[in-house]
């Protein structure tokens, strides 16, 4: 087992590194290691395993509560730091503490997402680390962040783009808006999915009495800009005995989640599963399901529509030039509102030869395009090359 789970206070380990001539990299932004939260959390729970089986000594930085209770492998250390546990002050305060840390330890690289921690990148500098950020999406142009919250984002991209070494973005659209508005080029990597080995139809038969093929699945936050509230809309337009699963929530009082949970009242046949950290279990969802909808809108390649895609899922997206992106010509494109929704996913629900040649068109684009082989050998080249300078 490699380094246990422990607070930083008054941990004797700040000089690890001189114990070891592996190069080491410190992982900071995300919840930590291993969650299942959302999409830089997935990317982490692969590409921290695979750093340390390629020679590497890897940090990932992590906040209390928020990591599963599983076995730590060789070479990755769970680094535990202080911060505010809210909405408006999480990402700030977790970010300031891990950066501090990590400049204390002076890592030979250190890999930063989210451009909220731009703030900090000056204090790793001082210290000659070199920075690698992932910028993700557009985070100031999200609805659900307040005008304060958005000038904190861009003023963070600003000062990313100043201070950071390298800038990864998970798409090629992204990277072009950073080219322009920021004046940086960007490396190109995406995320990647993962091919289940069965589909396990067995599962959505005995977890929920679904058949393969027979349900519409959505699988978002109840955010804005994931379209779920003209999702939940398009559903009323369908017959009410289409069977309707649904992946993710909001907070109790939120109007999204309000909303779900009346649809779910009226009609039986929907099914709010809430946040799902059983990767088996939702892979087999997307594997068996009839069509998927995804509507996400803000940001670039999203991590829930490539493993839609490896799991072989008939999708419907909402129509951006991100989704268009990753989809290619192997998916259906919707405009957000509800006829356009549901005209498109009943469309596919009910026709066997749609759903067979969409399922084989993504499964073909993912094996193309967004393999994890791929996806982590990229970020290994990456980080290599930024620790050598």
């Amino acid at each position: 087992m490699g380094g246990a789970a422990r607070d930083l206070s008054g941990d004797p380990d700040v000089n690890s590194r001189a114990t070891t001539d592996l190069p080491r990299v410190a992982i900071i932004g995300t919840r930590g290691f291993p969650s299942y939260y959302g999409g830089f959390e997935t990317l982490v729970r692969h590409l921290a395993p695979y750093l340390a089986e390629h020679g590497w000594e890897v940090d990932v930085y992590c906040r209390p509560g928020l990591v599963a209770d599983e076995k730590i492998p060789t070479g990755v250390t769970q680094r535990f730091t202080r911060g505010v546990d809210s909405k408006s002050a999480s990402t700030l305060s977790f970010g300031f503490s891990a950066c501090a840390d990590a400049a204390r330890r002076k890592p030979d690289v250190a890999l930063i997402m989210n451009v909220a921690n731009g703030y900090f990148l000056p204090m790793l500098k001082a210290r000659g680390i070199p920075v690698v950020l992932n910028v993700d999406g557009l985070e100031w142009e999200r609805e659900k962040w307040s005008a304060p919250a958005k000038r904190i984002f861009h003023t963070g991209a600003t000062l990313s783009a100043k201070f950071a070494d390298t800038l990864v973005a998970d798409s090629v659209e992204i990277g072009k808006y950073w080219k322009q508005h920021f004046g940086r080029d960007t490396e190109f990597i995406p995320y990647g999915g993962t091919t289940p080995d069965s589909p396990n139809s067995h599962l959505v038969r005995e977890r929920l009495g679904l058949e393969p093929g027979s349900y519409v699945l959505a699988v978002a936050r109840f955010v804005p800009e994931n379209t779920m509230q003209e999702f939940f809309d398009a559903v009323r337009l369908m017959d009410p005995e289409t069977r309707v699963v649904v992946v993710g929530s909001a907070p109790p009082g939120d109007p999204i989640q309000d909303s779900a949970d009346r649809l779910a009242a009226e009609r039986p046949n929907v099914q709010l599963l809430g946040h799902l950290s059983d990767d088996e279990f939702l892979h087999a969802l997307w594997s068996n399901a009839g069509v998927y909808f995804h509507g996400h809108s803000v940001g670039g390649t999203n991590p829930a529509l490539v493993q839609a895609m490896a799991c072989g899922a008939p999708t419907v997206v909402r129509d951006t030039i991100f989704n268009r992106e990753v989809l290619g010509d192997h998916g259906r494109f919707a405009a957000p509102d509800a006829n356009a929704i549901s005209s498109h996913l009943i469309a596919i629900l009910h026709s066997d030869p749609d759903r067979t040649d969409l399922s084989l068109d993504v499964s073909a684009r993912s094996d193309e395009c967004y393999l994890w082989k791929s996806v982590l050998c990229r970020y290994g080249k990456v980080l290599r090359c930024a620790a050598r300078h």
